[in-house]
Parts: C-alpha cells; sequence; structure tokens
C-alpha cells in the first residue's frame, strides 16, 4: 500500500474544506427582504418637519388604525396562486417591514398629512389637542398575482367630531404589477394613494 506524503495528505485535506464550505454555503438560507407602503425621501420631505404648536387654523387629523382581513394580517405578502381564485400563497422571502395594518395606516397618514398640510394626532401624545376629523378604514380585498396584477378594495369614513356629521365612500382598483414582488408592492402604493385622495375629498366636503 502507498504511503501519501505530508503535502499530499494536506492537499487533500484543503480540497476538502473547501467542498464543505461550498456544501454550507449552498445549504444557507437566503435573507427575507423587507417592503414598505411608505412614500419615498422627497415625498416624505413634503411633510412638516415637527408638529407645529396648536392653533385655531391646524386641520387636526386622526388617522385610526386600519382593519384588515385576518387571513392578509401577516408578516409575509400574500398573493393568489397562479390565478387560481381559491389559493394564496404566503411570500416567505417578501415580508412587510411592520404588521400590515400599521403599514397601512402609517402609508395613509402620511398621504394625507402631505395633500391636506394636516396633522395626525394618533400616537402623538398631543392631550391638549383635539382632532377635528376622525378617519376610520377598512380593507375589504388586497390581491396580487405576481408579475400580472394588484387589485383592493377599500371602505373608508371620516367622521367629523364635533357634530358627527359623516362622509363616506369606497375606493376600488385594478393595475398592473409587472415584474416580480416590488412591482405588486409599487401597485400596492398606488393604490394607497388612490385612497388617500377619495378620503381627503371627503375631508373638503365636509369643511366647506
Amino acid at each position: 500500500m502507498k504511503r501519501l506524503t505530508v503535502s499530499a495528505a494536506l492537499a487533500r485535506c484543503a480540497i476538502a474544506g473547501v467542498m464543505g464550505a461550498a456544501v454550507l454555503a449552498g445549504c444557507a438560507s437566503p435573507e427575507p427582504r423587507y417592503y414598505t407602503l411608505a412614500q419615498g425621501p422627497m415625498a416624505v420631505a413634503t411633510l412638516p418637519a415637527a408638529t407645529p404648536a396648536p392653533s385655531a387654523s391646524t386641520l387636526w387629523l386622526e388617522v385610526a388604525p386600519v382593519r384588515v382581513p385576518e387571513r392578509l394580517n401577516r408578516p409575509q405578502l400574500v398573493v393568489r396562486d397562479g390565478g387560481n381564485d381559491a389559493s394564496l400563497r404566503l411570500l416567505d422571502l417578501a415580508r412587510w417591514s411592520s404588521p400590515l395594518p400599521d403599514e397601512l395606516r402609517d402609508a395613509l397618514s402620511q398621504r394625507l398629512q402631505a395633500t391636506l398640510g394636516a396633522v395626525d394626532t394618533y400616537q402623538q401624545g398631543l392631550s391638549d389637542v383635539q382632532p377635528l376629523y376622525r378617519i376610520t378604514t377598512e380593507v375589504l380585498r388586497l390581491d396580487a398575482e405576481v408579475g400580472q396584477r394588484a387589485g383592493a378594495t377599500i371602505n373608508w369614513t371620516v367622521r367629523r367630531l364635533p357634530d358627527g356629521k359623516v362622509v363616506s365612500g369606497r375606493t376600488q382598483a385594478e393595475l398592473p404589477a409587472p415584474g416580480e414582488v416590488d412591482g405588486v408592492v409599487a401597485a400596492y402604493r398606488e393604490i394607497v394613494a388612490s385612497t388617500a385622495k377619495d378620503i381627503a375629498a371627503g375631508v373638503e366636503a365636509l369643511r366647506r
């Protein structure tokens, strides 16, 4: 039987080590990617830099948490599975940066504040301020087919608190969502923008 030289043995050990590291790297799980419905930095810059001091001219809103169906209230994005209306799929590698009800509420609040020049009092600790309008929303449908489309049906209500007068409506949308998950999230952002626009029109109707 031939004996391996020390150098040959070391070479074989080195090769085995490299192969083992490659196998381990191949088995490592890919990291999930996180998505948000918030606007980009340039849009955020249109919001007030700080909460203004209370004044008679300030438009105070309270944007309540958004109600969503429990089937959608997941860390992962939920999409239709191959166009089958009865089948849903969780995208384990595509997740919301915060719970979906919070993502929707914060995105709506951000856009309403920018559109109306208003301030949202929700969770800001403004005990000496009473909002003039309370906004509630409920998602009836929010679904997509990756690479195809995204759609939603969202009910909303604006209540003027001093006298309880209400304006309500429904925003429905069907948009193309080309590409991968990024296309779905972009379409959802457009749907949030349309919803905020409709709600802002409701607020303006009550201000007349």
